[in-house]
């Protein structure tokens, strides 16, 4: 599986591209942020992100896009920023029929590092251990991405797996609404 990992942000949008099974060892194609320039208008600083999040899935063709989910802070401008850069990410995946996933921070530092509380140093090491680099990738938004990317894989089994039984609990239930709908009809 082939993900891009998309770590939002307006200034710094962290992108990585992590290719691999669960259980196996990953492989790290490609690391690097899309910037923009605070003193743009925002119109022009999200068509920049556009532009390089369609240039990263033209150059990698991934077959599923990791964004990290936008979560509530304090900071009410940072937290638009962050999920106007993630809708941007979203549409680029979904105008081409890729399937999108969205982690929580949490949920990412859990995965990787094994604790939901671990700090950027703990996940920058872990990428660098877990991809077996040299160093860790800098700035930490594109260590963040290729975490979201990380995640993706090691859970995306387990996350199937799930949908599957739900899908198929549904069924199920739908059948046996049906059954009993026939069964109070013939009576």
């Amino acid at each position: 599986m082939r993900v891009l990992g998309v770590d939002p942000g307006l200034t710094r949008c962290g992108v990585g591209v992590v290719e691999g099974v669960a259980g196996r060892p990953l492989t790290m194609l490609g690391v690097g942020v899309v910037r923009t320039t605070p003193e743009d208008d925002i119109g022009v600083r999200l068509v920049g992100i556009e532009r390089g999040i369609e240039e990263w899935l033209d150059r990698f063709s991934p077959e599923l896009v990791a964004v990290e989910r936008v979560f509530s802070q304090h900071n009410v401008r940072t937290v638009m920023g962050t999920a106007q850069a993630s809708a941007v990410a979203m549409l680029c995946a979904s105008r081409r029929g890729i399937p999108v996933a969205l982690h929580t921070p949490s949920e990412v530092k859990a995965a990787v590092t094994g604790s939901g509380r671990a700090d950027k140093a703990q996940v920058g090491a872990m990428v660098t251990r877990l991809l077996r680099l040299s160093a860790p990738p800098k700035p930490a938004d594109a260590a963040d991405a290729l975490a979201l990317a990380i995640c993706h894989i090691w859970r995306a089994p387990a996350q199937n797996r799930l949908q599957q039984a739900v899908a198929q609990n549904r069924l199920q239930q739908a059948a046996a609404r049906q059954a009993a709908a026939v069964k109070g009809r013939t009576r």
